[in-house]
């Protein structure tokens, strides 16, 4: 059982026990969270489409905990011209395991 949820803007596909990465999310370590914007639930072969969203579908995780991400290089040059910048950043991430999932 697999579903398409929104979170913070984003979809992810998601099932119960995996982990999944979200850009920075409001809450404490162990917070269970429930997540209503349901877009898709498959339920062993059978498919439910929302229109926008499943009527009464949830999606339950817990924040495990808040990190950062791999940093990334960004790199502007120009040729010829004697112009390079280098700049870099590390996203803040929060790590969910995704605890159930209700259609």
């Amino acid at each position: 059982m697999y579903a398409i949820v929104e979170i913070a803007g984003q979809q992810f596909k998601v099932e119960k026990g995996r982990y999944i990465f979200t850009n920075r999310l409001e809450g404490d370590s162990n917070a269970e969270l429930v997540f209503d914007k349901v877009l898709l639930v498959d339920n062993n072969g059978t498919v439910t489409v929302g229109a926008p969203t499943v009527d009464g579908a949830k999606v339950k995780a817990t924040i495990l905990e808040h990190l950062k991400g791999d940093k990334v290089i960004v790199f502007k040059k120009k040729r010829r011209k004697g112009y390079q910048k280098s700049n870099g950043h590390r996203q803040y991430l929060t790590k969910l395991m995704i605890s159930d999932i209700v259609a």
